[in-house]
């Protein structure tokens, strides 16, 4: 059975007045796939009392979860890092639920935050997982009987530079050298997210794994970790969001993953900057059964009226450029089709 489904990264619906604004220029597209999900970046939710934007969490008004449902969105992932605040996330995946609209990722204690969100849409059943690894040291990671995401912590470690320009001169007799920077999941955390991935895989005929992770433009050793760990357990797609770029891609065992699909709806960050300079990417992914028979992407920026725009491919010659170089060393091509990019394992 043929299907589509479209993944987008970041949506951050803070100050957002008019609720058909945001997707408004991307809504037939949307429309067109079988289902669609989405890193939701805020909570549909409106703290007491003052608060700024320099705070941990986004939060928008209840009433933006319209936008959401107005665009056709099945499902969306609320692990992330300013998904923050215990009554913030219960409040806001109520309003999820009152909007019909499936979660992954956040809940009112453990059990709930690392609860899959299972939609079935045309006689597909379709598996979503979230977690983050970027996230506030307290009190966010949900715990048995505590409001919060749900979370694979990563590890940062720096060590000389092992490498040796000569034989006879070691590595590490030169001061001021720069330290490598090491990363990696945590074990632990690992092992239960391929526990959770294989049940899942038992319960859904299309599995995706969506990830907030990431630090700029780079790909951390990490993230591959995590990616790698999700097809090898089951997963049928991989997708990445959190840096506000877009990130080199992959095909790994068949699978195509996404390391950053960077921003799909996001105006106001913290300390109340503007984000309006930013490309991002819309995943289209054609399902054949299980498999992902053509894995491709849109560029989207966003305008003025706070709308997101499909962009043409050839309007964004730099950002693909540096895609195509950084993807060629994950042994991935990006080919141009009209305006998408296709990503093909390289032979």
């Amino acid at each position: 059975m043929s299907a589509t489904l479209i993944l987008t990264g970041d949506i951050n619906l803070m100050n957002v007045t008019d609720l058909r604004a945001p997707f408004a220029r991307v809504a037939s597209a949307l429309r067109e796939a079988d289902a669609r999900f989405a890193n939701l970046e805020c909570c549909l939710y409106i703290p007491p009392g003052e608060r700024s934007v320099g705070d941990e969490g986004f939060y928008a008004s209840p009433a933006a979860g319209e936008a959401l449902k107005l665009a056709g969105f099945d499902a969306v992932g609320n692990a992330n890092n300013v998904n923050y605040g215990a009554v913030a996330i219960t409040r806001s995946v109520a309003e999820l639920d009152r909007w019909g609209i499936a979660h992954a990722g956040a809940g009112a204690n453990s059990a709930a935050a690392y609860a899959p969100a299972i939609v079935e849409r045309n006689g597909v059943r379709y598996g979503f997982i979230q977690r983050t690894s970027v996230y506030w040291p307290t009190d966010h990671e949900a715990g048995e009987k505590s409001p919060g995401v749900a979370v694979i912590r990563g590890h940062t470690a720096y060590q000389l530079p092992l490498h040796k320009t000569r034989p006879e001169i070691p590595p590490a007799n030169r001061p001021g050298v720069p330290p490598e920077i090491l990363t990696w999941a945590d074990p632990a955390y690992l092992a239960r997210y391929r526990e959770d991935l294989a049940a899942l895989r038992a319960r859904c005929d299309v599995l995706v794994a969506s990830h907030h992770w990431g630090l700029h433009e780079e790909v951390l050793q990490y993230m591959i970790d995590i990616a790698h760990a999700a097809v090898d357990a089951g997963a049928d797609i991989v997708f990445g969001h959190g840096p506000h770029y877009s990130l080199p891609v992959e095909i790994y065992k068949g699978k195509p993953v996404f390391y950053g699909l960077g921003s799909f709806s996001f105006h106001t960050g913290h300390g109340a900057r503007q984000h309006g300079n930013w490309v991002g990417m819309m995943a289209r992914i054609t399902l054949d059964g299980r498999r992902a028979e053509r894995a491709a992407f849109r560029f989207v920026r966003h305008n003025d009226h706070n709308e997101t725009v499909l962009r043409a491919m050839g309007d964004e010659g730099e950002t693909l450029a540096k895609l195509q170089r950084r993807s060629s060393r994950l042994a991935t091509a990006i080919e141009v089709e009209g305006d998408e990019g296709v990503l093909r394992e390289k032979r």
